[in-house]
């Protein structure tokens, strides 16, 4: 891949949080990012970066069809993605296909086209691999959680399935909410990510066993 950019454009969703190395299939109608993505197809590399939006409030949308008018506040640190995959539709929609590639930080914002895009700094990935036992530890409590011994180990035998994915996969796909998966990505680092998903898991098991508390874990991966 090229050298990374400076300017990269910002898709802010409500919900999605995006991590280096995971793939995520997106389904674009905006006609701003129509637009992002047309800009996008052009560029090398072709980045998009995903950013989560501070506010839960639910907008109707415009008479544009937009569905969160303006620019509303995002959280500073988010993850590009390379659109390894675009399929555009008769009614001028897309369908595409970003992995992530590398997380940022905002340093700051340009709406000089329908669509967002910022200044960025890259920031290190932090070490690429876990030691033994926090890797363990890891997919013990992903086995637990949720509840299935088979498929978390074969997944953790599979030999492309890295450190760095291992811990991305599972802090993208469980069924956490967004802020917390954004706490995740701000960690500083893959053993600072892997320990606070650690965290997580221990405190949804142990609230687990409270009178009331969740039961099977079916529902906990998307």
């Amino acid at each position: 891949m090229s050298e990374l950019p400076d300017i990269i454009p910002v898709f802010p969703l409500p919900n999605v949080v995006l991590f280096p190395r995971v793939q995520l299939p997106l389904h674009i109608f905006e006609p701003r990012y129509r637009a992002m993505v047309r800009d996008t197809v052009q560029a090398d590399p072709p980045l998009v970066g995903m950013a989560l939006l501070r506010s839960d409030k639910k907008e109707t949308g415009d008479e544009r069809g937009q569905v969160y008018p303006g620019n509303p506040p995002i959280f500073p640190v988010g993850c590009a993605g390379k659109l390894v995959k675009s399929v555009p539709l008769a009614d001028g929609r897309f369908n595409i296909l970003l992995e992530g590639v590398c997380t940022y930080r905002v340093q700051e914002e340009f709406s000089d086209r329908s669509y967002r895009r910022a200044r960025v700094e890259w920031l290190p990935a932090g070490g690429e691999s876990l030691s033994t036992a926090r890797r363990d530890t890891l997919g013990r409590l992903l086995r637990t959680y949720l509840q299935k011994e088979d498929a978390v180990r074969k997944l953790m035998a599979d030999p492309d399935m890295t450190d760095e994915l291992f811990v991305n996969f599972f802090a993208f796909h469980l069924d956490l909410p967004p802020l917390e998966k954004q706490t995740l990505l701000d960690a500083d680092g893959l053993d600072a990510r892997a320990d606070a998903l650690r965290d997580i898991l221990e405190f949804k098991l142990s609230e687990s066993q409270w009178p009331g508390g969740g039961g099977g874990g079916n529902d906990r991966v998307h």
